[in-house]
């Protein structure tokens, strides 16, 4: 891994993205197109709806793609059982990282014990799969944001992530930047959400992001 706020090379800068299909009505066909797609061009990690995991882990077999699912997506709103049961099934099927979104409306709230429970209990059931906390940026002050990342730290994550790209807004260089100050160099950065450009992606990279959620990972090295 490349270390955070460093340009990467060209070649380098695939295996900074997770290659992305969330939409609702994605189909089999699409997925393995994009296992293909991801295999060929050297990104990180698949990331799918907890459905294709099955999919994705057979597509991608003796590749050295991750295949990552995203939980309890896009509200984080479900209660921990149901979360822990959903990140053990994806790992059982094959995960190896898993995108957990949090209680988002129990951090404003200022329920801070709980969040970090719920994060803590999905990172237990994880193992030895890489759990990456989605802390949704655009629904958050500074200062919450801060506060989550602080609990997802706390809590033994792996990685925070900035944002689902289902609440209207998506990663900022300044979001970005806030997240690797709280977290330090321990924890990995997702910048996720509205991130098309090589230039976008250049940018947050050298704000610290460590890896780039993006749909548009072929056009982003295919710039480079």
């Amino acid at each position: 891994m490349t270390t955070p706020g460093t340009r990467p090379a060209h070649a380098d800068l695939a295996s900074y993205i997770d290659h992305t299909l969330l939409k609702p009505d994605a189909r089999p066909e699409e997925v393995e197109t994009l296992c293909s797609e991801a295999v060929e061009f050297g990104f990180k990690a698949v990331c799918v709806n907890p459905i294709f995991v099955p999919l994705v882990t057979a597509c991608l077999k003796g590749s050295a793609v991750d295949p990552c699912a995203v939980i309890c997506f896009p509200f984080g709103a479900d209660p921990t059982p149901i979360k822990v049961a959903e990140a053990a099934w994806v790992v059982e099927h094959g995960a190896r990282e898993v995108d957990m979104v949090i209680p988002i409306g129990l951090l404003r709230s200022g329920e801070h014990s709980a969040v970090r429970d719920d994060i803590a209990a999905v990172k237990e059931a994880c193992g030895d799969a890489l759990l990456k906390v989605i802390i949704e940026t655009a629904l958050l002050t500074d200062a919450q944001k801060e506060t989550a990342c602080r609990l997802s730290k706390e809590a033994g994550a792996d990685f925070v992530k900035t944002s689902t790209g289902f609440a209207g807004g998506g990663a900022t260089v300044e979001d970005v930047a806030l997240m690797r100050r709280v977290v330090g160099p321990e924890m990995g950065v997702k910048a996720s959400g509205g991130v098309r450009t090589t230039e976008d992606a250049r940018r947050m990279i050298a704000a610290g992001a460590t890896r780039i959620g993006a749909s548009s990972g072929i056009a982003i090295i295919g710039a480079a």
